[in-house]
Parts: structure tokens; sequence; C-alpha cells
């Protein structure tokens, strides 16, 4: 079993088994959100970006009502020959909640990734709003407000989103900030 993956290794996984466009572009936001964190924290950025990359990498599998989200993931990779208990855990761990799931967060990472997987939702919702449909001179208080109105991108999870300040220290407004500068660094790829 292998005990590490490549950034080329996990982008060539992201397309074997995702082909849903706006999934890979979930994905993408997810990766470059958890590599800025892994910046932020001085965690390892390649193990980051690349637990973002492959978080759903099950979801054109299970379907709409998520059933086994997570563990699938993980069974593909196994597939593929690949052991990486930290990575799986957190993996597991951003389903916490979902009818099912055995995922229960519980380190930075795991946190971090519920975070940031979450809040691409929350900024694509705002975005698309935006007459130009573009990331640039998004303003932090402006995805604030839109997380504190619940039926704005309603699947969204706020609780998540400010877990990340409750279990790693970092404030709301930094972690967002973080977040629309790492989307923004794809903008073109994402079209955005």
């Amino acid at each position: 079993m292998k005990q590490q993956i490549s950034r080329a290794e996990a982008e060539e996984l992201l397309h074997r088994y995702l082909k849903t466009e706006y999934l890979l572009k979930h994905s993408l936001e997810s990766a470059v959100i958890m590599e800025k964190l892994a910046e932020h924290f001085a965690e390892d950025q390649d193990a980051w970006y690349i637990t973002g990359l492959l978080h759903d990498l099950d979801m054109d599998r299970v379907g709409p009502d998520y059933e086994g989200h997570g563990e699938k993931t993980l069974e593909l990779l196994k597939a593929e020959g690949y052991d990486l208990p930290v990575l799986f855990n957190a993996i597991l761990s951003h389903t916490e909640g979902v009818e099912g799931s055995r995922g229960k967060r519980s380190s930075r990472l795991d946190y971090c990734l519920a975070a940031a997987e979450n809040i691409t939702g929350l900024i694509s919702a705002y975005v698309l709003m935006k007459p130009d449909k573009k990331i640039a001179g998004t303003k932090v208080k402006s995805i604030q407000k839109k997380l504190r109105d619940r039926s704005f991108a309603a699947k969204v999870s706020r609780e998540f989103i400010q877990d990340i300040t409750v279990h790693t220290g970092l404030e709301q407004q930094a972690f967002i900030a973080i977040s629309l500068s790492a989307m923004e660094s794809i903008a073109e790829r994402i079209g955005m």
C-alpha cells in the first residue's frame, strides 16, 4: 500500500472519478483554500491541497442522498493502493452529520476541510449574483453578511464555517479573506 500521494496522482484520480463540472470546480476551490490554510498554519501545503482536492471524489457515485459519502471515497483510494490515514480521516470527517456517516471532526485539518468546502458554496453563490459574475473585488464583509443570511445558499453549513474559529482560533474575517484570495488565484480556471 502506498503511504504517500503526489499532486499529480491526486489530479489524475480526480479526473478519473469525477466528471461533473461543478464538482471538479468545487474540488479545485477546496484544494486551493486548503493550501492557503496550510500556509497560514505552517502545515504541509501539498497534503492539505490534496485533501481538499479529493474530499468529494465519490460524489458522482453517491448521488443526491449522499449515502456512503466519504466511505466510498476511501474505498476508491484503497482500491488504488493508497493507505493515507490522516487524509482518510479528514475526508470521512467532513461528512459529519450526514445520515449514516461515522465521520467526526477532531483535528485542525478536519475542521479546516469542513469549513473550506462549505465556504466555496457561499462564495460561488454570491459571485453568481454579481452583475459581472467575477470574484475580483468581492469584499469580506459581503460574504459575512451572506453567512448570516441562512436563506442564502441554504445548503451551506454555517456551523462548519463557524467551527473553524472555535476549533482553530482563525478569525472568521481572516478565514473569509484567505478563501477569497485562494479562489481569486484560480478565477480563470473556475470561470469567475
